[in-house]
């Protein structure tokens, strides 16, 4: 049954939240941050998008290590939909009201997006390692069939972990206030709004955390100190440099992506708050899905090739259609 939303003042049911936002900055801050999301969404799509076209469509892309990172960009271009046009919209108009429904829905897929790259992120460690540490067996252990399912069981993850996550958020009735100081509905917040008290579904969320964010992140340690450990046992320098180049790509996005997050849901909710919630929602919701991208064609020739050859293929058939 779902929770309702009862204004103790009136007795009234409430039917809907408002994202407070960026509201109480002034038109011109609020007119330079739309400028300034907009640019930052639209980059972030298109370079998502570039590395999903050229991760499925180069034939020299074709290994486990783009296949994870083309699906990697999917799930950050489904991360930033859910919440970065909604933000757009409420920085040029005055009506910051979300609907019951529609809170669920952003929270859900929130949830459900962010639980699967942090599995995918643990998976593509693993590959790495397998790759560094193991190469004649590489093809074998990662094979198409095992990378699927690897990357199946992470959406899998997603969807069953967002249910676990919105019944917890949405457990108890509303009635104290309807105002979300952030630009989404992020959990901890709302569940502080909630009747009762929020502390039960404040430690289930945490310890769902520690399983969600901690698991994948004893994955990449483990994964990350092996192939330490195979680099520094080679004689060659330019073997290593180049095993290091491969790597520091995958870790610079691994602690962009688990900082911000472990903060938002593995901090206290006596060290929340406006200031600080939302630069680190910002942090993972738009900075770290648009840096994705830049960082791995910054550190990957393979990756700057393509684009280039994808870029070439695009203006060569635009001119020959004029």
């Amino acid at each position: 049954m779902r929770p309702q939303m009862v204004d103790l003042r009136n007795g009234s049911t409430v039917t809907e939240f408002i994202l407070v936002g960026f509201e109480q900055n002034s038109s011109s801050t609020r007119a330079l941050l739309f400028a300034l999301f907009l640019a930052l969404y639209s980059l972030a799509m298109a370079m998502n998008g570039l590395i999903i076209f050229i991760t499925w469509t180069d034939p020299r892309l074709n290994s486990p290590m783009y296949f994870f990172l083309g699906h990697l960009s999917f799930l950050d271009v489904c991360f930033i939909t859910t919440t970065i046009p909604q933000m757009l919209i409420h920085l040029v108009v005055k009506n910051h009201t979300v609907s019951f429904v529609s809170c669920l829905t952003q929270m859900y897929l929130v949830f459900c997006v962010g639980v699967a790259e942090c599995i995918l992120l643990a998976f593509m460690a693993y590959d790495r390692y397998v790759a560094i540490c193991h190469p004649l067996s590489y093809a074998q252990i990662m094979s198409q069939h095992v990378c699927v399912r690897l990357v199946s069981t992470a959406w899998f993850f997603g969807l069953i972990n967002g249910i676990f996550l919105e019944y917890m958020s949405f457990r108890n009735p509303f009635c104290r206030d309807n105002h979300i100081e952030n630009f989404f509905c992020e959990a901890p917040i709302v569940i502080a709004l909630s009747c009762g008290d929020p502390q039960f579904s404040l430690k289930m969320i945490f310890a769902d955390a520690i399983v969600v964010l901690l698991s994948p992140m004893v994955l990449i340690v483990i994964s990350y100190a092996r192939i330490l450990a195979s680099i520094l046992g080679r004689t060659s320098s330019s073997g290593r440099g180049k095993t290091f180049s491969t790597c520091a790509s995958h870790l610079t996005v691994v602690i962009f992506f688990y900082t911000s997050a472990m903060f938002s849901y593995m901090n206290p909710r006596s060290t929340h708050g406006p200031d600080k919630d939302k630069p680190f929602s910002l942090l993972y919701t738009i900075i770290t899905p648009m840096c994705n991208p830049i960082i791995y064609s910054f550190r990957n020739k393979e990756v700057k090739g393509a684009m280039v050859r994808a870029l070439g293929r695009t203006s060569l058939a635009q001119a020959e259609s004029i």
